[in-house]
């Protein structure tokens, strides 16, 4: 499949699954750090059946890369960044977090600019900047 396609589907599951997220922790009244501990348990079972095969990779893979895994996927995005998210679709409407929380993007291709040594292309910054302009839009009261 193409990369693009798969990250439609990326984004679709995204929104989709913020939808039934914020559902679920007001319909439960379900603190946002139990809501973040149910989604990583399924997902752990989920991920951890399809990755089964391939765990034998990590061995080989060196210290480096998994620390860059641990830290980037693990703490900053996997715990950070969902403790961040659960609480502000908890207390607010999900019209307003999730274009605001979906602005990761933006800060990946600033790394990628700044520390991955990529090009910046006039579509580049045309995209990061009709990005921000919508965000403005969909969030200014």
């Amino acid at each position: 499949m193409k990369p693009q396609f798969l990250a439609l589907l990326a984004a679709m599951a995204w929104g989709f699954g913020g939808y039934f997220e914020k559902k679920g922790l007001h319909l439960g009244q379900i603190p946002a750090q139990v809501g973040i501990t149910v989604r990583t348990l399924v997902a752990l079972v989920i991920l951890g059946a399809i990755s089964l095969p391939q765990l034998k990779t990590l061995s080989g893979a060196g210290s480096k890369p998994l620390l860059y895994l641990v830290i980037g996927g693990g703490m900053v995005a996997g715990s950070a960044g969902m403790l961040c998210f659960y609480a502000a679709l908890k207390g607010a409407p999900i019209g307003q977090v999730m274009p605001i929380a979906f602005t990761a993007p933006l800060f990946g291709v600033v790394m990628g600019l700044i520390f991955g040594g990529e090009p910046l292309t006039w579509k580049l910054a045309l995209g990061v900047f009709m990005t921000v302009g919508g965000i403005v839009l969909l969030t200014a009261k």
